[in-house]
């Protein structure tokens, strides 16, 4: 039984490894993470295979340690309608840089169901906790408990300082 759940981990890491990751930056300058680049974005990078996004260094500190400590995957798919919207929406008004992980191929859907222990979606990792189905109150709390800020703070970035001419 235990050689059978190891074979089964190494299975799911050896596909982890083979899939694509985008950072998308959209029009609002929300940055996104996902299994493919977001359709009509501003700016898109492919991420270095097998690594996690890194932490912007814009972002708040508070965001970038939690990020570091509790990353976020919102678990969907194409035809999800209004609950992945609103899940997907609770995550960018609090400005939480998330992946996201759309469930088209029967291998990664199989995977979930392995992994998240049912089917119910929209589904999402805060860490390593599972949230089954789309609760903004449950998903607020368990976002806070992360130390994720509650909203996206709002900064005006100072006006470059002028040149200094020196005295002659």
């Amino acid at each position: 039984m235990r050689g059978a759940f190891l074979l089964i981990c190494l299975a799911m890491l050896a596909n982890a490894q083979a899939a694509e990751l985008y950072r998308s930056i959209d029009k609002d300058g929300k940055v996104h993470y996902s299994d493919s680049p977001l359709m009509g974005s501003e700016d898109v990078e492919k991420l270095k295979l097998g690594s996690e996004p890194v932490p912007d260094e814009s972002l708040p500190y508070e965001t970038r340690v939690a990020m570091q400590n509790f990353p976020v995957t919102l678990y969907s798919f194409p035809d999800c309608g209004s609950p992945c919207a609103e899940a997907r929406d609770l995550l960018n008004k609090r400005g939480i840089p998330f992946t996201e992980k759309s469930l088209v191929k029967k291998e990664d859907i199989d995977a979930f169901r392995l992994a998240s222990g049912g089917s119910l979606l929209p589904s999402a990792t805060i860490g390593k906790t599972w949230l089954k189905g789309f609760l903004a109150d449950q998903w607020g709390n368990e976002l806070d408990f992360a130390g994720y800020p509650k909203s996206v703070p709002t900064y005006r970035p100072r006006p470059a300082a002028s040149a200094v001419q020196p005295a002659q």
